[in-house]
């Protein structure tokens, strides 16, 4: 499984879920990709002020905050 986070290098929350994620990602193996929204204009649209998002392709999971509750029911409907 691939999850992506769409971030922002200043975003205070942006750093704060992706360091949330980290056991999560040690615990369930998936992979996650960290997209910066300001390389790229559609994305920058797109998320602009959402940031920082957490998707599965086009499933969005959560965003502002790691939701453990949203994550652990996706992780389990996937797995």
């Amino acid at each position: 499984m691939k999850l992506t986070l769409y971030f922002r290098e200043y975003c205070s929350l942006c750093h704060a879920m992706l360091a949330e994620l980290a056991p999560w990602k040690a615990r369930y193996g998936f992979e996650l990709d960290v997209i910066d929204v300001d390389a790229d204009p559609a994305l920058e649209a797109r998320f602009n002020e959402l940031v920082p998002v957490l998707m599965e392709g086009e499933t969005e999971i959560c965003h502002y905050h790691l939701d453990a509750q949203r994550l652990a029911a996706h992780l389990g409907e996937i797995s």
